[in-house]
């Protein structure tokens, strides 16, 4: 079921003004920011739907759900006899977004390596199959979508700035739905008269006030999208204060004692520096102060995952949404950084 764009809060209808604006021409790239669960691609899809582009085709790629070594292929699509395995030509995703939209969603994700490829199609419009070198124009509007701050990215080398400015040529951010309550009884009214019409052969009652009042009240962390789905499960399966309560339950924020994480952070990087100092010859041939960084963001990175993993009782997916990271890199960061679940 796609999900309609709604709401009547101030940011809302700014979004709305400023999908109009861009939409009339539908050539510059533009690129969606906001939590998990706000609604990115609703907002790509209206983008679309609103363009001269809405009789072509709306393709997606979600950059952090495929193999690193298999979305070249997927993008710009590959020749056959590339690689073993690759028994037929087969096109890329560019190529079937021709004279549309290739929404690129989790763009923060995709692989340093292939930014630069990446970089290069937006830049001369043109690109070729893998195994090819026979080039391919592009007229495809490229709409992108992240829930990483690419700055910061960018900051730690692990994001293009030149991409960055290609992709963000428009930036429309989205609101959570808690800085947005106004939107919240508008939504839960479009969904009660959808699942009403979808379950229509059921007897399905309206939602009451005392529930009404707590949705509206809600916190909503994991956004429209988590509203949908508990709205999903009133009408399909019912539900009393108690079991409400249950499910609207908001793991709260870590309550970590920030002062003794602060002093064991500190602790670790003096002895860092102490050891650099004392093993660094006096020529300072192997000074390195990218290598001293590296290993800093590698104590502070670990310490915080740690208290976070060890906060969640290890529940990773809740852990990635606190530390604003995908599920996929906090799993990687675990496996680089050799943390440790205590008794395991």
């Amino acid at each position: 079921m796609n999900t309609p764009f709604i709401g009547v809060s101030p940011e809302i209808q700014k979004i709305r003004e400023t999908i109009d604006a861009i939409s009339i021409d539908a050539a510059l790239n533009v690129i969606i920011t906001g939590e998990t669960g706000v609604g990115k691609e609703v907002v790509a899809r209206t983008l679309y739907e609103s363009s001269p582009r809405k009789k072509k085709g709306f393709i997606k790629v979600n950059c952090a759900a495929i193999p690193e070594t298999l979305l070249e292929s997927e993008l710009f699509g590959v020749e056959q006899g590339a690689y073993t395995g690759a028994n037929k030509k087969r096109r890329g995703k560019f190529e079937l977004a021709d004279g549309g939209v290739l929404f690129l969603d989790e763009i923060g994700d995709i692989p340093f390596p292939l930014q630069a490829k990446l970089l290069h199609v937006l830049q001369s419009g043109e690109y070729n199959r893998l195994g090819s070198e026979t080039n391919i124009k592009s007229d495809t509007w490229v709409i992108s979508a992240t829930n990483h701050n690419l700055r910061e990215k960018i900051h730690r080398q692990e994001f293009r700035k030149d991409l960055y400015y290609r992709l963000n040529m428009f930036q429309i951010d989205i609101p959570p739905l808690r800085k947005r309550p106004k939107d919240i009884p508008e939504l839960i009214n479009h969904y009660t008269k959808t699942y009403k019409k979808k379950y229509s052969h059921r007897e399905i009652n309206d939602i009451d006030t005392p529930t009404f009042n707590r949705l509206c009240s809600f916190s909503w962390p994991g956004n429209v999208r988590q509203l949908i789905s508990i709205l999903h499960r009133i009408f399909l399966m019912g539900c009393d204060g108690d079991t409400l309560d249950e499910i609207l339950y908001d793991p709260p924020c870590p309550t970590t004692h920030h002062s003794d994480t602060a002093t064991s952070i500190h602790g670790q990087l003096m002895d860092e520096i102490r050891h650099f100092a004392i093993n660094t010859p006096n020529d300072m041939t192997t000074f390195s102060l990218k290598e001293i960084k590296k290993n800093a963001t590698d104590i502070v990175e670990k310490e915080v995952i740690s208290q976070v993993l060890t906060t969640t009782n290890w529940n990773r997916t809740h852990a990635s949404k606190i530390l604003k990271i995908s599920y996929k890199t906090l799993l990687t960061k675990i496996g680089q950084l050799d943390i440790q679940r205590p008794g395991y």
